[in-house]
């Protein structure tokens, strides 16, 4: 489950990585640290159009659902197959850019404590996405989720689907045989891809929302 993400990088950092264009109602995107579903990511759509870094909400509304559903994630193994997702993933996949996310550890139970995932070499993180260009509340997306590699260190049980820079053109791939090609793509990332530490339980509310975030705890902290 991916659920809270931080996206502080310029905007014009993140379209020159993904060798996009800027769209003019993301280039003031403000820095965020803890941004939640239903809030506004950054993406860039599929092959056939001119490449170009643009807001999107973060969930999916499926047609049917009215807009009581709000689809956040898509796991890996049922995204080709499920009504939610099959027409997004075939026709419409997306690369989400992000700083870092955050899960919480599972194994302390009622203490469960937040921690902040970030790439080990710095650079931001690009989830393998799908979008909606035309939601009903404005273009939306979601976030593809799969089982963890060993950098979840066995705090939780699932994790988003990283790609890697040289993976982006094949996840946006158009025609037939894009679904094969992402298809391949949906697996956990390779070990020493991520690093983490423990940070404030202040993360667990929207109205926290600065750098502060991000900054490493001491695990002894309740």
């Amino acid at each position: 489950m991916c659920g809270r993400v931080a996206l502080f990088s310029p905007p014009a950092r993140l379209a020159r990585l993904l060798a996009a264009g800027l769209a003019e109602d993301a280039a003031d995107v403000p820095p965020r640290w803890n941004l939640a579903p239903s809030q506004l990511l950054l993406a860039v759509a599929g092959a056939g159009a001119p490449r170009v870094l643009s807001r999107y909400r973060w969930g999916l509304t499926p047609r049917w659902s009215g807009a009581h559903q709000v689809l956040f994630n898509a796991r890996a193994e049922t995204v080709a197959e499920k009504p939610s997702f099959r027409s997004a993933f075939r026709d419409h996949p997306g690369v989400v850019p992000v700083d870092g996310f955050y899960e919480w550890d599972h194994r302390l139970g009622s203490r469960r404590a937040p921690h902040y995932f970030y790439r080990a070499d710095g650079q931001p993180l690009l989830l393998a996405g799908l979008l909606d260009p035309a939601g009903p509340e404005g273009p939306a997306c979601t976030v593809i989720t799969t089982t963890p590699s060993a950098d979840l260190d066995g705090l939780h049980d699932r994790m988003p689907v990283v790609l890697e820079p040289g993976d982006v053109d094949a996840w946006l791939a158009a025609g037939d045989a894009g679904p094969v090609i992402r298809s391949a793509l949906m697996r956990p990332a390779a070990p020493g891809t991520l690093v983490h530490h423990r940070v404030s339980a202040a993360v667990g509310s929207v109205r926290h929302d600065d750098a502060t975030l991000i900054e490493q705890v001491d695990a002894s902290e309740p």
